[in-house]
């Protein structure tokens, strides 16, 4: 059975380019456009093996969605990759310390997002 890989981001654009790349791998992709969203999708998913999740996004950020995500037992050890325009250690610090297993820089390359992707997925 394919993994599910749920991606969360504001644009459009983005959101169809990753879930390209991570469908040509053979992964199983649902998409949402903003944190509210993306737990919307990830409730009412049947399971979710690892969420792709921008940071800058209306109604709820993607730190205040990782935030969530990880307060929950049954979403502790869910990987989770940041992606994002912002890449100051700032920001990468407040990712990885809500519980981001990792923080990708936007334009993230295909091959480096998928094969980080199928690491966490190990």
């Amino acid at each position: 059975m394919s993994k599910h890989i749920l991606i969360v981001d504001d644009s459009k654009t983005v959101r169809n380019l990753v879930a390209f790349i991570m469908k040509k791998e053979g992964f199983k992709v649902t998409t949402a456009e903003d944190g509210l969203d993306g737990l919307e999708k990830l409730y009412s998913a049947d399971r979710v093996d690892l969420i792709i999740s921008d940071v800058n996004m209306p109604r709820m950020d993607g730190f205040t969605f990782i935030k969530t995500v990880r307060e929950q037992d049954a979403y502790r050890d869910l990987p989770i990759v940041m992606l994002s325009t912002e890449g100051q250690d700032k920001d990468i610090q407040m990712g990885m310390s809500l519980g981001a297993n990792l923080y990708m820089v936007k334009p993230a390359q295909p091959e480096k997002m998928v094969k980080n992707v199928k690491m966490l997925l190990g």
